[in-house]
């Protein structure tokens, strides 16, 4: 299942800077994994690594368009709106931002964010 990021068409130009374009954001829950796209950043998960996921937002541009570090958690952010996104927490932190930095949770801005939650954390996955 495929899970497009949601674009605010101001940002566009700016997520250039990473690669990011409508063809290089996703995230694929598939094949008992989950596979996360985000211009020149990808990471790839098994799907028991999720303990949870929650739809969270709206953001401020200033903190959500790109990608982030949270100095707070040291999360990691891939945000293409400032609309709202899916929180996505690990059992074992990930790599997605930098190749030595680990990451406990993962914000991500798909269009359908219900959807993604429902993937993750329903009784299917």
């Amino acid at each position: 299942m495929r899970f497009e990021f949601e674009f605010l068409p101001a940002a566009r130009p700016v997520l250039l800077a990473w690669g990011v374009t409508p063809g290089t954001a996703h995230v694929d829950v598939e094949g008992g994994a989950l596979r996360v796209r985000f211009g020149f950043f990808s990471t790839t998960t098994p799907l028991t690594n999720v303990t949870g996921a929650k739809v969270t937002g709206p953001y401020k541009a200033i903190r959500a368009i790109g990608p982030r570090l949270s100095l707070s958690d040291r999360g990691a952010t891939f945000a293409t709106t400032t609309a709202g996104g899916v929180c996505i927490t690990f059992a074992e932190p990930i790599k997605a931002l930098f190749p030595k930095a680990m990451h406990p949770g993962l914000t991500v801005t798909v269009a359908d964010r219900a959807g993604l939650v429902a993937a993750l954390t329903g009784p299917t996955r």
